[in-house]
Protein backbone atom coordinates (compact mmCIF):
# COMPACT_ATOMS: atom_id res chain seq x y z
CA UNK A 1 0.00 0.00 0.00
CA UNK A 2 1.53 3.27 -1.13
CA UNK A 3 0.69 6.77 0.04
CA UNK A 4 -1.79 7.67 -2.68
CA UNK A 5 -4.95 6.20 -4.14
CA UNK A 6 -6.90 6.54 -7.36
CA UNK A 7 -10.17 8.50 -7.12
CA UNK A 8 -12.83 8.80 -9.83
CA UNK A 9 -14.13 12.37 -9.74
CA UNK A 10 -17.07 14.04 -11.41
CA UNK A 11 -15.52 16.97 -13.27
CA UNK A 12 -18.81 18.24 -14.65
CA UNK A 13 -22.16 17.01 -15.85
CA UNK A 14 -21.59 13.75 -17.71
CA UNK A 15 -17.84 13.79 -17.20
CA UNK A 16 -15.68 11.57 -14.98
CA UNK A 17 -11.92 12.01 -14.57
CA UNK A 18 -9.31 10.65 -12.18
CA UNK A 19 -7.14 12.12 -9.44
CA UNK A 20 -4.45 10.77 -7.17
CA UNK A 21 -5.19 11.64 -3.56
CA UNK A 22 -3.52 10.79 -0.28
CA UNK A 23 -4.78 7.68 1.43
CA UNK A 24 -6.50 8.96 4.59
CA UNK A 25 -5.25 8.12 8.07
CA UNK A 26 -7.99 6.76 10.34
CA UNK A 27 -8.80 8.71 13.51
CA UNK A 28 -8.86 6.92 16.85
CA UNK A 29 -12.49 5.81 16.38
CA UNK A 30 -12.17 4.98 12.69
CA UNK A 31 -10.90 2.20 10.47
CA UNK A 32 -9.26 2.45 7.06
CA UNK A 33 -11.10 0.29 4.54
CA UNK A 34 -9.72 -0.89 1.23
CA UNK A 35 -12.83 -0.78 -0.93
CA UNK A 36 -13.60 -3.76 -3.15
CA UNK A 37 -17.06 -2.91 -4.52
CA UNK A 38 -19.21 0.20 -4.70
CA UNK A 39 -22.75 0.13 -6.03
CA UNK A 40 -24.05 2.71 -8.50
CA UNK A 41 -27.24 4.26 -7.11
CA UNK A 42 -29.98 6.18 -8.87
CA UNK A 43 -28.93 9.29 -6.97
CA UNK A 44 -25.39 8.94 -8.38
CA UNK A 45 -26.88 8.85 -11.88
CA UNK A 46 -29.09 11.86 -11.17
CA UNK A 47 -26.14 13.94 -9.95
CA UNK A 48 -24.14 12.78 -12.97
CA UNK A 49 -26.91 13.70 -15.43
CA UNK A 50 -28.15 16.97 -13.93
CA UNK A 51 -25.60 18.15 -11.36
CA UNK A 52 -28.15 18.46 -8.55
CA UNK A 53 -30.92 16.84 -6.53
CA UNK A 54 -33.15 19.51 -5.04
CA UNK A 55 -31.01 21.85 -2.95
CA UNK A 56 -27.97 19.55 -3.15
CA UNK A 57 -25.81 20.91 -5.96
CA UNK A 58 -22.58 19.31 -7.15
CA UNK A 59 -19.51 21.54 -7.18
CA UNK A 60 -16.80 19.70 -9.16
CA UNK A 61 -14.53 17.96 -8.55
CA UNK A 62 -16.96 15.70 -6.69
CA UNK A 63 -16.78 12.00 -5.82
CA UNK A 64 -19.91 9.90 -6.31
CA UNK A 65 -20.80 6.57 -4.68
CA UNK A 66 -22.30 5.70 -1.28
CA UNK A 67 -22.75 1.91 -1.37
CA UNK A 68 -19.37 0.47 -0.27
CA UNK A 69 -18.04 -2.89 0.81
CA UNK A 70 -14.40 -3.69 1.54
CA UNK A 71 -11.68 -4.95 3.86
CA UNK A 72 -10.25 -3.29 6.98
CA UNK A 73 -6.53 -2.54 6.51
CA UNK A 74 -5.87 -0.22 9.47
CA UNK A 75 -7.58 0.26 12.83
CA UNK A 76 -7.81 3.37 15.00
CA UNK A 77 -6.38 3.10 18.51
CA UNK A 78 -9.78 3.15 20.24
CA UNK A 79 -11.39 0.55 17.98
CA UNK A 80 -11.66 -2.91 19.54
CA UNK A 81 -14.49 -4.66 17.68
CA UNK A 82 -12.79 -4.77 14.27
CA UNK A 83 -9.36 -5.93 13.17
CA UNK A 84 -7.22 -5.84 10.04
CA UNK A 85 -8.59 -8.32 7.51
CA UNK A 86 -12.24 -8.02 8.56
CA UNK A 87 -14.61 -7.68 5.61
CA UNK A 88 -17.19 -4.97 6.20
CA UNK A 89 -20.26 -3.19 4.87
CA UNK A 90 -20.16 0.55 5.47
CA UNK A 91 -23.23 2.52 6.52
CA UNK A 92 -22.61 5.83 4.73
CA UNK A 93 -24.18 8.40 7.05
CA UNK A 94 -22.50 9.89 10.15
CA UNK A 95 -25.02 11.60 12.42
CA UNK A 96 -24.56 14.06 15.27
CA UNK A 97 -25.85 11.80 18.06
CA UNK A 98 -27.17 14.80 20.04
CA UNK A 99 -30.25 16.18 18.26
CA UNK A 100 -33.81 15.19 19.20
CA UNK A 101 -34.00 12.71 16.33
CA UNK A 102 -30.74 10.96 17.22
CA UNK A 103 -31.81 10.79 20.87
CA UNK A 104 -35.14 9.22 19.81
CA UNK A 105 -33.26 6.62 17.76
CA UNK A 106 -34.50 8.14 14.49
CA UNK A 107 -30.98 9.05 13.48
CA UNK A 108 -31.78 8.92 9.75
CA UNK A 109 -33.68 12.19 10.29
CA UNK A 110 -30.67 13.96 11.85
CA UNK A 111 -30.40 17.42 10.23
CA UNK A 112 -26.61 17.37 10.52
CA UNK A 113 -25.92 14.01 8.88
CA UNK A 114 -22.71 13.71 6.86
CA UNK A 115 -23.54 11.26 4.09
CA UNK A 116 -21.26 9.89 1.38
CA UNK A 117 -21.88 11.47 -2.06
CA UNK A 118 -24.35 14.06 -0.81
CA UNK A 119 -22.87 17.47 -1.70
CA UNK A 120 -20.61 18.81 -0.40
CA UNK A 121 -19.50 15.46 1.09
CA UNK A 122 -17.45 13.27 -1.27
CA UNK A 123 -18.46 9.69 -1.93
CA UNK A 124 -16.40 6.54 -2.35
CA UNK A 125 -15.62 5.86 -6.00
CA UNK A 126 -12.05 5.41 -4.80
CA UNK A 127 -9.64 2.81 -3.48
CA UNK A 128 -9.68 3.58 0.26
CA UNK A 129 -11.83 5.38 2.81
CA UNK A 130 -11.49 6.12 6.52
CA UNK A 131 -14.84 5.68 8.22
CA UNK A 132 -16.27 5.60 11.73
CA UNK A 133 -15.79 2.06 13.03
CA UNK A 134 -19.28 1.90 14.53
CA UNK A 135 -20.65 2.36 11.00
CA UNK A 136 -18.61 -0.55 9.62
CA UNK A 137 -20.40 -3.88 10.02
CA UNK A 138 -18.44 -7.13 9.89
CA UNK A 139 -19.61 -9.56 7.23
CA UNK A 140 -20.03 -13.29 7.92
CA UNK A 141 -17.74 -15.62 5.97
CA UNK A 142 -20.50 -16.52 3.49
CA UNK A 143 -21.32 -12.90 2.59
CA UNK A 144 -19.09 -11.31 -0.07
CA UNK A 145 -17.93 -7.70 -0.14
CA UNK A 146 -20.04 -7.20 -3.25
CA UNK A 147 -23.08 -8.20 -1.21
CA UNK A 148 -21.69 -5.97 1.53
CA UNK A 149 -21.86 -3.02 -0.84
CA UNK A 150 -25.49 -3.83 -1.60
CA UNK A 151 -26.53 -3.91 2.06
CA UNK A 152 -27.10 -0.16 1.69
CA UNK A 153 -29.99 -0.39 -0.82
CA UNK A 154 -31.28 -3.51 0.95
CA UNK A 155 -31.51 -1.46 4.14
CA UNK A 156 -33.90 0.89 2.33
CA UNK A 157 -36.05 -2.09 1.38
CA UNK A 158 -36.16 -3.40 4.94
CA UNK A 159 -36.98 0.06 6.31
CA UNK A 160 -39.87 0.25 3.84
CA UNK A 161 -41.12 -3.18 4.90
CA UNK A 162 -40.92 -2.23 8.57
CA UNK A 163 -42.67 1.10 7.98
CA UNK A 164 -45.47 -0.84 6.32
CA UNK A 165 -45.71 -3.42 9.14
CA UNK A 166 -45.08 -6.26 6.71
CA UNK A 167 -45.90 -9.67 8.13
CA UNK A 168 -46.93 -13.26 7.49
CA UNK A 169 -50.20 -13.86 5.68
CA UNK A 170 -50.24 -10.66 3.65
CA UNK A 171 -50.45 -10.09 -0.08
CA UNK A 172 -48.29 -7.11 -0.97
CA UNK A 173 -47.46 -5.27 -4.16
CA UNK A 174 -44.31 -3.35 -5.06
CA UNK A 175 -44.61 -0.59 -7.65
CA UNK A 176 -41.36 -0.47 -9.61
CA UNK A 177 -38.82 -3.23 -10.26
CA UNK A 178 -35.59 -1.27 -10.18
CA UNK A 179 -32.98 -2.00 -7.53
CA UNK A 180 -35.01 -0.52 -4.65
CA UNK A 181 -38.18 -2.24 -5.83
CA UNK A 182 -36.46 -5.61 -5.98
CA UNK A 183 -34.78 -5.31 -2.58
CA UNK A 184 -38.12 -4.18 -1.13
CA UNK A 185 -39.73 -7.29 -2.60
CA UNK A 186 -37.05 -9.50 -1.06
CA UNK A 187 -37.32 -7.71 2.29
CA UNK A 188 -41.09 -8.30 2.31
CA UNK A 189 -40.55 -12.00 1.62
CA UNK A 190 -37.84 -12.20 4.31
CA UNK A 191 -40.35 -10.76 6.81
CA UNK A 192 -42.84 -13.49 5.94
CA UNK A 193 -45.20 -11.80 3.48
CA UNK A 194 -46.94 -14.68 1.73
CA UNK A 195 -47.17 -13.27 -1.79
CA UNK A 196 -45.48 -10.24 -3.35
CA UNK A 197 -46.57 -8.91 -6.74
CA UNK A 198 -44.40 -6.49 -8.73
CA UNK A 199 -45.45 -3.84 -11.24
CA UNK A 200 -43.19 -2.20 -13.84
CA UNK A 201 -43.13 -1.33 -17.54
CA UNK A 202 -39.69 -2.77 -18.31
CA UNK A 203 -39.85 -6.46 -19.21
CA UNK A 204 -36.26 -7.29 -18.21
CA UNK A 205 -36.85 -5.95 -14.72
CA UNK A 206 -40.05 -7.95 -14.39
CA UNK A 207 -38.21 -11.09 -15.47
CA UNK A 208 -35.66 -10.38 -12.73
CA UNK A 209 -38.47 -9.94 -10.19
CA UNK A 210 -39.86 -13.38 -11.09
CA UNK A 211 -36.37 -14.87 -10.88
CA UNK A 212 -35.96 -13.43 -7.38
CA UNK A 213 -39.26 -14.71 -6.06
CA UNK A 214 -42.18 -12.48 -7.06
CA UNK A 215 -45.48 -14.39 -6.95
CA UNK A 216 -46.59 -12.60 -10.13
CA UNK A 217 -45.61 -9.57 -12.18
CA UNK A 218 -47.66 -6.98 -14.05
CA UNK A 219 -46.43 -5.02 -17.06
CA UNK A 220 -48.17 -1.67 -16.72
CA UNK A 221 -47.50 -0.88 -20.38
CA UNK A 222 -49.38 -3.96 -21.55
CA UNK A 223 -51.95 -4.76 -18.87
CA UNK A 224 -54.62 -3.00 -16.82
CA UNK A 225 -52.77 -2.91 -13.51
CA UNK A 226 -55.84 -2.40 -11.33
CA UNK A 227 -57.86 -5.15 -12.99
CA UNK A 228 -54.95 -7.57 -12.75
CA UNK A 229 -54.51 -6.76 -9.06
CA UNK A 230 -58.20 -7.47 -8.45
CA UNK A 231 -57.69 -10.90 -9.99
CA UNK A 232 -54.59 -11.59 -7.92
CA UNK A 233 -56.24 -10.55 -4.63
CA UNK A 234 -59.72 -12.00 -5.29
CA UNK A 235 -61.09 -8.47 -5.47
CA UNK A 236 -59.96 -7.62 -1.92
CA UNK A 237 -56.97 -5.42 -2.77
CA UNK A 238 -53.42 -5.51 -1.43
CA UNK A 239 -52.67 -5.66 2.29
CA UNK A 240 -49.62 -3.47 1.73
CA UNK A 241 -48.29 -1.38 -1.16
CA UNK A 242 -44.66 -0.26 -1.45
CA UNK A 243 -44.26 2.50 -4.07
CA UNK A 244 -40.69 2.78 -5.41
CA UNK A 245 -41.23 4.14 -8.93
CA UNK A 246 -41.87 7.72 -7.83
CA UNK A 247 -44.45 8.50 -10.53
CA UNK A 248 -47.89 9.98 -10.12
CA UNK A 249 -49.60 7.20 -12.03
CA UNK A 250 -48.10 4.42 -9.88
CA UNK A 251 -48.81 6.31 -6.64
CA UNK A 252 -52.44 6.85 -7.66
CA UNK A 253 -52.66 3.17 -8.59
CA UNK A 254 -51.35 2.34 -5.12
CA UNK A 255 -54.31 4.14 -3.56
CA UNK A 256 -56.78 2.32 -5.81
CA UNK A 257 -55.33 -1.17 -5.27
CA UNK A 258 -54.81 -0.91 -1.49
CA UNK A 259 -57.26 -2.77 0.70
CA UNK A 260 -59.33 -0.72 3.15
CA UNK A 261 -57.43 0.02 6.34
CA UNK A 262 -54.07 -0.95 4.84
CA UNK A 263 -50.68 0.77 4.55
CA UNK A 264 -49.01 2.46 1.61
CA UNK A 265 -45.28 3.19 1.92
CA UNK A 266 -43.80 5.83 -0.37
CA UNK A 267 -40.15 5.24 -1.24
CA UNK A 268 -39.61 6.62 -4.74
CA UNK A 269 -38.93 10.32 -5.34
CA UNK A 270 -40.94 11.99 -8.10
CA UNK A 271 -39.08 14.09 -10.65
CA UNK A 272 -41.29 17.10 -9.96
CA UNK A 273 -41.47 16.66 -6.22
CA UNK A 274 -45.27 16.93 -6.33
CA UNK A 275 -47.99 14.32 -6.86
CA UNK A 276 -51.78 14.69 -6.91
CA UNK A 277 -53.66 11.87 -5.18
CA UNK A 278 -57.36 10.89 -4.92
CA UNK A 279 -57.58 11.93 -1.29
CA UNK A 280 -61.32 11.23 -0.97
CA UNK A 281 -60.51 7.58 -1.70
CA UNK A 282 -57.66 7.65 0.83
CA UNK A 283 -60.16 8.87 3.44
CA UNK A 284 -62.91 6.47 2.44
CA UNK A 285 -60.50 3.54 2.76
CA UNK A 286 -58.87 4.91 5.91
CA UNK A 287 -55.46 4.27 4.41
CA UNK A 288 -52.22 4.96 6.27
CA UNK A 289 -49.56 6.58 4.08
CA UNK A 290 -46.02 6.34 5.37
CA UNK A 291 -42.73 7.32 3.81
CA UNK A 292 -39.07 6.31 3.86
CA UNK A 293 -35.93 8.39 4.20
CA UNK A 294 -32.93 6.09 4.02
CA UNK A 295 -33.01 3.71 7.05
CA UNK A 296 -32.10 3.28 10.70
CA UNK A 297 -30.86 0.33 12.78
CA UNK A 298 -31.13 -1.97 9.76
CA UNK A 299 -27.64 -3.13 8.76
CA UNK A 300 -27.29 -6.09 11.19
CA UNK A 301 -30.75 -7.37 10.20
CA UNK A 302 -30.05 -6.97 6.49
CA UNK A 303 -26.68 -8.73 6.74
CA UNK A 304 -28.28 -11.62 8.63
CA UNK A 305 -31.00 -11.91 5.97
CA UNK A 306 -28.32 -12.30 3.30
CA UNK A 307 -26.19 -14.68 5.36
CA UNK A 308 -29.17 -16.93 6.09
CA UNK A 309 -30.14 -17.12 2.43
CA UNK A 310 -33.42 -15.24 2.82
CA UNK A 311 -32.25 -12.52 0.43
CA UNK A 312 -30.34 -13.11 -2.83
CA UNK A 313 -28.42 -9.85 -3.23
CA UNK A 314 -26.10 -11.20 -5.91
CA UNK A 315 -29.18 -11.83 -8.01
CA UNK A 316 -29.88 -8.14 -8.58
CA UNK A 317 -26.42 -7.39 -10.06
CA UNK A 318 -26.56 -7.26 -13.86
CA UNK A 319 -23.37 -5.32 -14.69
CA UNK A 320 -19.88 -5.04 -13.16
CA UNK A 321 -17.34 -2.36 -14.15
CA UNK A 322 -13.83 -1.55 -12.93
CA UNK A 323 -12.87 1.76 -11.34
CA UNK A 324 -10.99 2.62 -14.53
CA UNK A 325 -14.32 2.21 -16.36
CA UNK A 326 -16.16 4.70 -14.14
CA UNK A 327 -17.10 6.97 -17.06
CA UNK A 328 -18.30 3.99 -19.10
CA UNK A 329 -20.19 2.66 -16.09
CA UNK A 330 -22.08 5.91 -15.59
CA UNK A 331 -22.81 6.46 -19.27
CA UNK A 332 -23.96 2.89 -19.77
CA UNK A 333 -26.18 3.07 -16.68
CA UNK A 334 -27.75 6.32 -17.86
CA UNK A 335 -28.35 5.14 -21.43
CA UNK A 336 -29.46 1.56 -20.75
CA UNK A 337 -31.96 1.87 -17.91
CA UNK A 338 -34.24 -0.73 -19.48
CA UNK A 339 -31.47 -3.34 -19.41
CA UNK A 340 -29.59 -2.60 -16.20
CA UNK A 341 -31.08 -3.57 -12.85
CA UNK A 342 -28.01 -2.94 -10.70
CA UNK A 343 -24.49 -2.00 -11.73
CA UNK A 344 -21.49 -2.09 -9.39
CA UNK A 345 -17.94 -0.87 -9.65
CA UNK A 346 -15.23 -3.36 -8.70
CA UNK A 347 -12.35 -1.38 -7.28
CA UNK A 348 -8.95 -2.48 -8.60
CA UNK A 349 -7.47 -4.98 -6.16
CA UNK A 350 -3.99 -5.37 -4.77
CA UNK A 351 -2.43 -7.54 -2.06
CA UNK A 352 -3.43 -6.38 1.40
Amino acid sequence: MGNTMKVAVMEGIGKIGFEEREIPTPKENEVLVKLEYVGICGSDLHYYETGAIGDYVVEPPFVLGHEPGGVVVQVGEKVDHLKVGDRVALEPGKTCGHCEFCKQGKYNLCPDVVFFATPPVDGVFQEYVAHEADLCFKLPDNVSTMEGALIEPLAVGFHAAIQGDAHLGQKAVVMGAGCIGLVSMMALKARGVSEVFVVDIMEKRLEKALELGAAAVINGAKEDVLERMKELTDGKGADLVIETAGTEITTRQAVHMAKKGSNIVLVGYSKTGEITLPMSLVLDKELTIKSVFRYRHIYPMAIEAVASGKVNLKGIVTDIFTLDEAQKAMDYSVNNKADIVKAVIKIASEDL
